[in-house]
């Protein structure tokens, strides 16, 4: 039998990158499946446009209270009618062939959950290139994030991520975490021996953040919520997720080095680091303006996360502090 599918959007205002991901689901070649959006308490009305829709595409809308993207997403999942839900962000874009290659990989690789990765769309502007480049670059935490080839468990994310309904609802669907939802769910379901899969077809151009220093506030938010992570699943735990804060705290060392001792030694290993970030960014991007922000922004990304992740893991095992007192955004009120 084939896998049916329900789509699963959890939107809070975003009503033109809706209209852009609408748009790109009208052109998929397999059109059965549904879409549930989970208006999670807009403050502009979003009817109008999935109005435009409604004679193309099996839509179903639901508005609620806000309560975070997590439990929005369950609140979907309760009223999605298919065997699979398929979890994507509301400022994403899909390719024609999303949901015929979901369908088929299902068949070709056995699992329980799913996901997927994402890249830069030829129509973002150079920031949001240079941006996706170091969120999925190995030379950054994109790296530590894995993908087929990098890791024997995938870890989906929630901007491109499929699940087993049934599967879902045995583990509880999403925890009450605000940020890290995602990884909290992969391990959970590694944890009650459910398995999961990279599916390199259906790849999905993820906006994201549109300047450095909201770049920068979200990537600080992930370095928090990892330590969060290891404090739920500590049989994950890897030494690669502390490796932004060594980057960061050698680079200190290396400033330390060269003012107290006259030395350049440490800060010249990131000046060869900054080299390779660029000439890779140059050779992925084909394009020196996005290779020289793509250095920028891997810097951001690496000295917010280490930052987050430091003072997280201080506050947890310094302080012994528990997470929803540490970080009370980072958890929803159940």
């Amino acid at each position: 039998m084939k896998p049916t599918i329900s789509i699963i959007v959890a939107i809070f205002n975003r009503k033109d990158e809706l209209f852009e991901l609408l748009t790109s689901l009208t052109a998929q070649t397999n059109k059965e499946f549904e879409i549930i959006i989970v208006d999670d308490g807009s403050l502009i009305d979003l009817k109008p446009t999935i109005a435009k829709f409604e004679e193309f595409l099996n839509i179903k809308y639901f508005k609620k209270d806000n309560s975070g993207p997590g439990l929005s997403r369950n609140y979907g999942a309760k009223r999605a009618l298919n065997e699979w839900l398929v979890f994507v962000d509301s400022d994403v874009i899909v390719e024609k062939d999303y949901i015929e290659n979901i369908k088929k990989s299902i068949v070709e690789i056995p699992c329980d959950a799913f996901g997927g990765a994402d890249k830069a769309h030829k129509g973002f502007n150079l920031m949001q290139k240079a941006i996706s480049y170091s969120m999925t670059s190995v030379f950054t935490t994109g790296g530590i994030r894995g993908n087929k080839k990098s890791v024997s468990k995938f870890q989906p994310r929630s901007f491109n991520m499929g699940v087993k309904k049934e599967v879902f609802q045995q583990v509880g669907g999403f925890s009450q975490m605000r940020i890290g939802e995602d990884p909290d769910l992969s391990m959970t379901l590694w944890e009650n021996g459910f398995t999961t899969a990279f599916f390199d077809t259906i790849a999905v151009y993820h906006k994201r953040r549109v300047d450095f220093g909201k770049f920068s506030k979200q990537v600080y938010q992930f370095g928090c919520a990892r330590p969060i992570l290891n404090q739920r699943h500590p049989n994950y735990v890897k030494i690669s997720f502390a490796f932004p804060t060594l980057f960061m705290l050698g680079y200190m060392m290396g400033f330390l080095e060269y003012f107290i001792l006259g030395r350049g030694i440490i800060l010249a290993f990131y000046g060869l680091y900054t080299f390779m970030v660029l000439f890779h960014a140059l050779i992925v991007t084909k394009n020196i303006s996005i290779a020289g922000m793509a250095v920028i922004s891997t810097y951001i990304q690496m000295f917010s996360y280490g930052y987050g992740f430091l003072k997280s893991w201080i506050l947890l095992n310094i302080f012994r502090m528990k997470p929803e007192d540490a970080f009370p955004k980072h958890f929803h009120k159940l």
